[in-house]
């Protein structure tokens, strides 16, 4: 009788082998509605698209207002998303480096409109001069990823100039200013940029004058070789089925795709559109301010961030970021005191705009 009681207590007290652990969350009591009504919300793509794991943090200028995790960062150990989650960022990682551009423009090392290779001098001069802005904008005519490009194989580039290689001995695709052409590689470049305007490596610039000021202490380089604690696995759908996803290295593009992060780092990065404390309210609105092309036409695109209004109007910034085994999104409402940031572990999920935005009308509608 001794060892039957023995054994219930074990069961009763200690989960069994694979049981998901109960998850950590942030919920402010005082959006206890909107929360439940977000939550379902986040159930729902979770299930309706098979991703394994999500996480989302919802915050305002003061405070999170809800931070969780919905189902697995790793499908092989049952190990639950947390708010602690690393998921790659893909091209929000550009809306970082944006912030180390203010940075050194209010230090005054860098000029966004001299040729770059005044901070890259072993770049290759093109046909036309280009300069930061350009770069930072998507109007350098830089060109983005080709098939041929060797980013299939898990090749390191041990410094930002090494990744370079990539596309330095090619053309321009139009003379700069005159259009617009989203590049990774562009981004890719303007490290090298930030790197001869600071006189430090990329990554060292970025923890020291972003990532630790910000308090953003779980944002990091995706190193394909490290162990790095709580980032989640990676996943894609291969015939109706869930597989780990290709494996890739992403050290050619740390600033443009790169990094790692929680939902809850990347609010504290958006709150600075709503409190700032790490750059001057004029530099944020030239990091915000949409490109004009030499012809006017506006691109609605800043420095790592797209400008635009949600469908009730409300003035937005934002960006996503669609990545192998990974989808990130952040969307800032600069005069309605909200950020919302979302990601996932799946590559090819329908998290867009409108799926942001629905979360984001929870917490409106709650305020009413």
């Amino acid at each position: 009788m001794k060892n039957i009681l023995c054994c219930l207590y074990l069961l009763l007290f200690y989960p069994a082998s694979g049981q998901t652990l109960k998850k950590e969350s942030i919920q402010n009591k005082v959006w206890t509605k909107a929360t439940r009504y977000a939550r379902q919300y986040v159930d729902s793509l979770q299930h309706a698209q098979d991703i394994p794991g999500i996480s989302v943090c919802v915050g305002n200028a003061d405070n999170i207002l809800w931070a969780e995790g919905f189902g697995l960062a790793d499908l092989e150990t049952h190990q639950p998303v947390t708010i602690h989650s690393r998921f790659r960022l893909g091209s929000v990682s550009k809306s970082l480096t944006s912030f180390a551009i203010g940075k050194l423009i209010e230090e005054k090392k860098l000029d966004l409109d001299i040729a770059i290779q005044h901070y890259v001098p072993s770049f290759p001069v093109k046909a036309y001069p280009f300069t930061p802005r350009q770069l930072a904008t998507h109007t350098s005519g830089i060109r983005h990823y080709r098939d041929s490009d060797p980013l299939s194989c898990l090749q390191r580039y041990t410094t930002v100039q090494d990744g370079l290689s990539i596309f330095n001995k090619d053309s321009l695709l139009f003379k700069p200013g005159t259009a617009y052409q989203y590049s990774t590689y562009g981004y890719s470049l303007l490290s090298a940029v930030i790197e001869g305007a600071s006189h430090l490596d990329y990554l060292t610039f970025m923890k020291q004058a972003v990532f630790d000021p910000l308090n953003m202490a779980e944002t990091c380089a995706d190193y394909s070789d490290s162990i790095v604690a709580n980032r989640v696995r990676f996943y894609e759908h291969t015939h109706g089925k869930r597989v780990n996803a290709t494996q890739v290295d992403n050290s050619y593009k740390w600033a443009g795709g790169g990094m790692l992060s929680t939902s809850t780092d990347l609010v504290r990065l958006g709150r600075e559109f709503l409190h700032p404390t790490l750059l001057s309210q004029k530099t944020l609105d030239l990091l915000i301010s949409p490109q004009l092309l030499l012809d006017g036409t506006n691109t609605h695109y800043g420095m790592g961030w797209r400008i635009g209004t949600d469908a009730q109007k409300r003035r937005i910034i934002h960006h996503g970021g669609l990545i192998n085994g990974g989808r990130a999104f952040l969307l800032i409402y600069p005069e309605h005191n909200l950020v919302v940031a979302i990601l996932a572990n799946m590559s090819g999920v329908t998290i867009n705009l409108p799926e942001v935005e629905t979360i984001a009308h929870y917490f409106f509608k709650a305020n009413r």
